[in-house]
């Protein structure tokens, strides 16, 4: 169960500085991060273990998801979404959102994308769904940290740090509203078995929690050690691993036992990607890009 570090892959120009969201792309086999200190998304190849580019002019890159292909970034300085292509490394589209856009998701078979806009002085936060065909878009307004969706991609999870909930709307009209509380303050991180229909929460107040995905019920509670950050759900091997950038560890659990265990990664390493079946991209500037770790 434990992790274990197998290498280090090296990001030019990234010693110190501050990473955000990264994903695995199946279909390209491809690792993408926003590099938020560097205002890029850097681009890895898995199978090589070498990065392969760098992409300029994502002004405080934030969010980055990927699948079949498919990448969006949100751009928190500029309010905007960048669809590209994760083969070429084109951008398709760009699409403005709300103030300060942060987590995203997609939606692949559906073409659609969930934003999550924190907001500004002028404008409260909201979260958007944007048609990628470019004629449909749907709004309401609250403040996410983390989004998930089901596997038919007909509803929304949403991690809700105060007053610290899950909040599922149905897609792409965001209503059929349910808020489901939590045993804990400060909903984070947030990922789904979409097998089993189990989402796993992790609270800034200490646990990680099992929750039904279909009910809201809560169903398991484990002992988290710090504040964790990017939480994610490993379907091959069944572990939740949970980031937590201070003071700079990975730990992990295993839900079927309760079994936990913890790597020291770097400080200010709190957000990484999964890459199935058994890796896991620690994006860590102490280390001067990607720690890489892999399930034992």
């Amino acid at each position: 169960m434990p992790l274990a570090s197998v290498g280090i892959i090296e990001i030019p120009g990234s010693s110190g500085r501050l990473f955000d969201h990264g994903a695995f792309d199946p279909k390209t086999r491809r690792v993408f991060v926003a590099h938020t200190g560097c205002n890029c998304v850097e681009v890895i190849d898995h199978d090589s273990y070498r990065h392969v580019g760098t992409l300029h002019n994502f002004p405080e890159a934030a969010g980055v998801v990927a699948d079949e292909g498919q990448v969006l970034v949100t751009n928190r300085r500029a309010a905007s979404l960048v669809w590209l292509d994760g083969e070429t490394l084109e951008t398709r589209a760009v699409f403005p959102t709300g103030p300060r856009p942060n987590g995203v998701a997609i939606i692949s078979h559906r073409r659609l994308a969930v934003v999550a806009c924190i907001g500004d002085e002028t404008h409260g936060a909201e979260l958007q769904v944007l048609s990628l065909d470019g004629d449909h878009h749907w709004s309401i307004d609250l403040r996410p940290r983390w989004c998930v969706t089901d596997t038919a991609g007909r509803r929304v999870f949403l991690a809700i740090r105060e007053p610290s909930m899950i909040l599922t709307a149905e897609l792409p009209r965001l209503d059929a509203l349910l808020h489901w509380k939590l045993p804990s303050i400060g909903a984070h991180g947030l990922d789904i078995n979409k097998q089993k229909n189990l989402l796993y929460v992790a609270c800034d107040g200490g646990p990680l929690v099992e929750m039904d995905a279909l009910t809201g019920r809560v169903l398991k509670e484990w002992p988290v050690s710090r504040v964790p950050d990017a939480t994610f759900f490993n379907p091959s091997s069944g572990l939740v691993h949970m980031a937590i950038g201070d003071p700079g560890l990975v730990q992990t659990i295993d839900p079927r036992t309760g079994a936990a265990a913890e790597i020291k990664t770097g400080p200010a390493a709190k957000t990484t990607a999964l890459v199935a079946p058994e890796h896991l991209y620690v994006f860590s500037p102490s280390h001067r890009g990607v720690l890489v770790l892999a399930e034992a």
